[in-house]
């Protein structure tokens, strides 16, 4: 075999090695993806079917309710437009209650969102940019249902 060829031989090696291994990190990554959605939508049902997902919004007032176990909690999320209701086991952040944000992590279980993790914000200012936005849009499209045009106001 000649050394040009033996060179080739071993060029093409290593670009299939190259191609595997990022196939790999690639397929890696994708697993590990949550999407953030907000409950608009996934009413729409734009949320992945059975992949882990981030739904964020607000805690509905008067929505929180636990079960003897001390452990599983029910809520709901809203994103001013839509709400959708949440489950979780587990224990709740310290700064978790009810009007404020929350962003979960978990998979639509039928019609309600089965949380494996809850976040919640860290100070009484703070609301994650995807929340503010959603919320936002929750609001113009919850005016644009009620006919009415007037200004959303901005979130700090």
């Amino acid at each position: 075999m000649k050394t040009r060829h033996k060179r080739m031989a071993f060029i093409l090696a290593g670009l299939a090695g190259l191609a595997v291994a990022a196939g790999l990190v690639l397929n890696a990554l994708n697993s590990n993806l949550a999407l953030y959605i907000s409950p608009t939508d996934v009413l729409a049902g734009d949320a992945p079917k059975g992949q882990t997902f981030r739904l964020g919004g607000m805690v509905v007032e008067d929505s929180l309710r636990r079960e003897d176990d001390g452990l599983t909690v029910h809520f709901k999320v809203t994103d001013s437009a839509n709400t959708i209701p949440v489950t979780f086991t587990g224990i709740l952040p310290d700064l978790f209650e009810e009007g404020q944000g929350v962003v979960a992590q978990g998979k639509m279980q039928g019609e309600v969102f089965a949380a494996t993790e809850v976040l919640a914000k860290h100070d009484e200012n703070y609301m994650s940019p995807q929340v503010a936005d959603m919320m936002e849009e929750g609001e113009k499209l919850k005016q644009q249902q009620q006919g009415g045009t007037a200004a959303v106001p901005q979130t700090p």
